[in-house]
Order: structure tokens, then sequence, then C-alpha cells
């Protein structure tokens, strides 16, 4: 399989970081699901913003292509999309499943393998609860295409979810296999939900039909309620009774719910799995130690309509509430009171609910049953969405606001804030505000990519976002300290950690065997006559390695802007004093923190030519190509450049530097004054490539 990439203007850097990412993902798929069914995968720069997967390439926009979260997000997507779509294809007028299962196996996957799972499965649980309502859901084998909100939280996210608690009770080895399966028996051909329950039950020897039935064919979510839990002690420790309630409407679901269980004294969460399947129904559980708290579903593996107490107050509840108030502010300046009228309007007709705008002098209170956006520092509404924020920290005096302990003057930053109304937690407080008539029209577009967050600080005219964040979670409706019928008194606020689920699949490295190999075969070629110092061929194995940095994204190190450190050295009989040159690379980082501190990593480049200075007579006149030691050193070096790191390194350079009795030693510590604690090889005589990673 080729990988290639096409770019409108030439970037190496860039497309050496999606021909990696390309690698990566075909043999972590290839390992998960099957062989990649076609014999590339491009990347192809379009003209326009865009996103499309076609067979075997793919179509991004000169921005989005060159946002560094892409290539570990919509990229992998799309990558996925030619197993799942242009592999084996969807019969439309069937449903679409091809689409939540990529998202499973793509945008959730790349989030479980960051620890991110459970926050992924609980934003697509809240774009659910709040983009759709009893009008707007259908069932998911209805779904052909997103063309909204709610039918993308229906064709994405409840098809996504239905994949995972499919691999919930199967387990990921035999999921793992029904994925093979299902992909290995349709391939290049037409497969329909119906087709994938058939292989279900087929590789598994069970019978799927209701699960299909209730998740694929039925229109709307479960809604769990947790009405009591006590424990008493037994004479073999303790039993927990708990009543669940289902108040959706409609028959109850069967559902396989995870339950975490905290024991008293106990570190670690008991955890496990009950199943409910009427409207109210109670289950008994036993227990060594005393229970003390109780938490259903606590990682979100369940699909079901979220309570508002599990969700925290956000922008989404604002574009998804279903004719939402709108409230200017009267007393604004009239380009900035216009500018906010520039937005409602803009919002009125892009948006898909029911936007109802009026002047703040146009109400004496703010309506409880209703969502409501609130626009300007100025609005006379504005002070009580700051008071119901207090007890987070969030202050607005003097026209400065105090938000996560920092201070934001009103002259230079936009803000968004949301709370929930006071007295009707299912509806939404949202508080916009600027000064700036260019930021405020901005707003209008932006706004809705940030749908899932509850405060948002934004500075300048192009809205450059410093701060952003959602609430915690205090409470909800599935967790509660148990109530003990001895009256035992609970000294304990700790609630019990529950064992890491490990990713379905990991991202193999970047680190590509056969590049490796391909960069020893030309440094160790004949042609370079062994590399040895003082001659053109150590000069052009040196700049070949300067190109493989630039390629790879490493800044250069060197002087002049270059990746070169150049100096005379006396290397003795008989070559005397000659030009070496340190091949230096910089690898950027983030973390503040590690400021002042670097990690250098380096790899020999030179090597003995045709045997200088101390041949064997039996070799005299023969190439020492160096291939198993220092071309293989360097190869491997800038075949990882980095990448195996953690986050937080901030400067990296590929050396390659000269050592003999100790003068390269210390001319590297001139480069960087920690070397000398991480290597000290003064006898040797060699020239080094390598990097700092430092911060």
């Amino acid at each position: 399989m080729n990988a290639l990439v096409y770019l409108r203007n030439a970037d190496d850097a860039l497309a050496q970081k999606y021909l990696d990412a390309t690698a990566q993902y075909i043999a972590m798929y290839n390992k998960l699901i099957g062989p990649y069914p076609y014999t590339k995968f491009a990347l192809v720069e379009n003209f326009w913003e865009t996103g499309y997967g076609m067979p075997s390439f793919t179509l991004l926009g000169p921005k989005v292509i060159r946002f560094p979260f892409i290539l570990h997000s919509s990229y992998p997507h799309e990558i996925l999309h030619n197993y799942w779509g242009n592999g084996v294809f969807v019969d439309y007028a069937k449903g679409n499943w091809a689409e939540g299962l990529t998202a499973y196996l793509a945008d959730h996957l790349v989030n479980e393998q960051r620890g991110k799972g459970e926050e992924y499965r609980r934003d697509v649980l809240q774009k659910y609860a709040d983009f759709v309502n009893k009008e707007k859901d259908f069932p998911i084998i209805q779904f052909v295409s997103r063309h909204s909100a709610s039918s993308e939280a229906v064709g994405y996210g409840k098809t996504m979810l239905f994949f995972h608690m499919l691999r919930q009770e199967l387990g990921d080895e035999a999921f793992v296999r029904v994925l093979r399966q299902f992909y290995k028996q349709f391939k290049f051909k037409q497969a329909t939900f119906a087709d994938l329950l058939t292989t279900i039950n087929a590789t598994t020897g069970q019978d799927f039909s209701a699960q299909f039935e209730q998740w694929v064919h039925r229109t709307g979510a479960p809604d769990l309620l947790l009405r009591d839990a006590e424990t008493e002690r037994t004479a073999q420790g303790f039993k927990l009774k708990m009543t669940i309630e289902q108040t959706q409407p409609g028959d109850p679901y069967r559902l396989r719910v995870p339950v975490s269980v905290t024991l008293e004294g106990e570190d670690m969460a008991t955890q496990s799995h009950i199943t409910i399947d009427q409207r109210t129904q109670t289950i008994e559980m036993d227990f060594h130690a005393r229970p003390v708290r109780i938490d259903l579903d606590p990682h979100f593996d369940v699909f079901r309509r979220l309570d508002s107490r599990e969700i925290p107050s956000a922008l989404s509840q604002g574009f998804g509430a279903e004719k939402p108030l709108l409230i200017l502010p009267a007393r604004a300046d009239k380009q900035i009171l216009e500018a906010y009228r520039a937005l409602a309007a803009n919002w009125q007709k892009t948006q898909s609910n029911q936007l109802e705008v009026i002047t703040d002098d146009q109400l004496t209170a703010l309506p409880a049953d209703r969502t409501v956006w609130i626009m300007g520092w100025q609005n006379k509404f504005s002070e009580t969405v700051a008071k119901t924020l207090a007890d987070r920290g969030v202050t607005y005096q003097q026209k400065k606001l105090q938000l996560d302990q920092k201070t934001y003057p009103q002259a230079e930053h936009a803000i968004v804030l949301t709370t929930r109304q006071p007295s009707n937690p299912d509806k939404t407080l949202l508080w916009i505000a600027s000064d700036n008539p260019k930021a405020i029209a901005e707003l209008a577009n932006k706004l809705p990519h940030y749908r899932k967050y509850s405060y948002l600080v934004f500075k300048g005219d192009e809205l450059t976002n410093i701060d952003k964040g959602q609430w915690p979670i205090t409470q909800s409706p599935l967790s509660q300290w148990i109530k003990q019928k001895d009256n035992y008194a609970i000294h304990t606020t700790h609630t019990g950690i529950t064992k890491p689920r490990r990713a379905l699949a990991e991202l193999p490295p970047v680190f590509s065997e056969s590049r490796m190999m391909a960069d020893i075969n030309h440094l160790a070629h004949e042609s370079f006559k062994g590399r040895e110092l003082g001659t053109p061929e150590l000069d052009t194995a040196a700049t070949y390695i300067a190109k493989q940095f630039q390629q790879i994204g490493l800044t250069p190190g060197g002087g002049d802007n270059s990746y070169f450190q150049i100096w005379q050295q006396d290397v003795g009989l008989p070559k005397g004093n000659i030009a070496l040159r340190n091949v230096i690379g910089i690898l950027p980082g983030t973390n503040p923190q590690l400021a002042g501190q670097s990690l250098i990593i380096g790899a020999h480049y030179d090597h003995l030519g045709m045997g200088w200075p101390d041949v064997r007579a039996a070799h005299q006149g023969k190439i020492h190509y160096g291939a198993d030691d220092n071309a293989s050193g360097i190869a491997v070096s800038w075949n990882w450049h980095g990448r195996s790191f953690p986050n937080g390194n901030r400067n990296a350079p590929l050396f390659c530097r000269f050592h003999r009795r100790g003068s390269g030693s210390a001319r590297l510590q001139a480069l960087h004054p920690q070397y000398q604690k991480l290597s000290n090889r003064e006898n040797h005589r060699d020239v080094e490539s390598g990097y700092r990673w430092a911060a």
C-alpha cells in the first residue's frame, strides 16, 4: 500500500506528518479489521474547506489540513471510511450503519487511547439530550446522512454507542472477531444492519435480535433514576438493596448497566453489571465489606437520556433549545447593539430552533421556563448570571470579570458564560458580552463550534480563544451515598477508583523499520566511502541528515539559521586541521514548567572511511561501511524524531558531534550546559547527529 500526500504548495514537514499518520492508522486498522482494501491512500488538499472521504483518498481544505489536531481526529476517521463505507458499502435504503461504526473505531478509539473515552461518550450523550426532542427523534435504521445537529446526534452518536454496548456485552475479543468477519464477508459489497445482525449471531452463536430491535428500530432512549439504595448486615457480610426506575414513556428497555460500589476502607471500587428490564426494579447485591456509595453507569457506557444534573451547562443547550429567548441590551452603544442584532439575525437564519429576540427594557424579570441568551455587558440581566455562578468563583465588578482565578478586563475581551436557571435546571442562561462590534460579528460564526463548553474567553478582533472549560458535575440521579439500615455513620467522602479500561486497539509507533533500513542502506552505500572525517562524502552525509531533519519538522539549531554548527579541529596527522560539522535540529515543546531543561538525543553519523587512523593490515584500502553501528544509530534516531516522548517536550537538536581528547564534549557544553551530564565520551573521534528534547 502506498501513502501519498498532494499539497497545493510544497511543505515537506507537513507531508511527512500525514504520511506517518497514514502508516500508523492503516497498520492499526489492518490488525484490528483486516487488510486495507486499496493499493494506496492519498491526502489531497482541496481548494475549498472540505472533509470528503472517497475510495482510497480524502479531500481536506487548506485550513483544516494545517490544524494540528486533525492528524488524530478527523484524519483517522477519513482513513477508516475506506474500510467502512468505501470498503464495505452501505445500502442507504436500509440504514447507514457506517458513520456510527467509523465514529466508534476512529473518533472514540482515539479518545479512548488518550484516556478520554468516558468524556467523549458523555459529550455524545449530551448532544442527544440537548438537540433531540420527541419531534426530532427517529430510529437509527432511518438514518442516511447528517443534515442537522439532531440527525448527527442520532446517526453518529446513538449508532456509535450501540456498537459500544455490543462490545461491552460481547467482550473485546468476540467483538473484534465480529468486525473482522463482517469486513471479510462484505468487502466491496453492500451490507445492512440485518447483515450485521446475521454476522454477529453466526460468529457468537447467540441471538442479538432483541438488542437490534430496541436500539436500531426503536425511537428514543431510556431514562434512568436511582430511587434509593440501602444496606444491612448479614451473616456473610452486607446486602445492598437498590430500586431503579425507567422513567421514559413507552415500554421499558432491557439494559445491561455497569455498577460501581465503594466499600468502606477500600480504595478500588467493586465493578459489576446488572440487568434492568422492568419499569421499576429492585436489585440486591452481596458484599464482604460495608457498601457506602453506589454509582450506576459511572462511565457513560449505556445509551440513555442524561439528566440535566449529569450535564454541565453549555452552549449546546442554547443552540438546541426549543424556542429560546435572546435579550438585547437596550442601553448599549448603537454600534454594539446593531452588532448584537446582526448576530441574532444570523442565528435566526442558520439555527433550526425558533429564536425570539427582544430588548431587556421589555422585561421586568427573566422567564424561568425558557432557555435565555443574555447579550452584552450592559444588559440589565447580566448580573443575574454572574450571581448564579458565584459558587464557581465567578465575579463581575468594575468592568472586570474574575473567572478561573484569572481577571479579564471588559474592554479587551469577549466572554461567554453559561449556567442553569436557578428555579428550573432543565433550562439554561447564556451570557455573551463584548465591547467590540467586530468581535461580536465573529462570535456569530465561531460559537456554534464551541458547543460543549460552559465558559469561553476570547481576546482581540480575531477572537483568539484564551480560556475555555466545562463546569464540574457535582451530583447525579444515578449516584448515592448508601443509607445504612443500622444507622452506621459513614465517615468518608471517598469514591472508589475504577480500573481503567484498555483501548480496543493501540496505535503503533511512528517508527518505521522499512524507512530505517532505507536510511541505513543510503548512508552505508559504497559511494560514501565509509564517511571518513574531512571528506566530501561526510559532508554529503551531513547534508542528507539535515534534509531528513527538515522533512520531519525539526527547526534549524545551528548557525545562520542552518542545521550546521561548523568549527575547525586538529585531528592529527596526516589530516591536521579540518572543518567538522554538528547537525542540529530542534523539536519545540509546550510545557513552560520544563523551561530551562533539556534531553539530548544523539547518534554518530561519521565512520572510519578506509580505516583511518588505525587500519588493520587485512583491511587496508577497504571501505569501512559502518552500517551496523553509526549509520544504524542515526537512522533509528531520526525515524523516532521525538515522537515517543510525552507531552511537554520543548526543544530538541539531532547532533553531529566530534570528540577528541575532550574537545567535542566541550563544544556541546557550549551548545547546551547540561550535555556533560548525559555523555562524556572524551576519547572518541566521531561526529554525531542527534536532537535536544528540552524545555
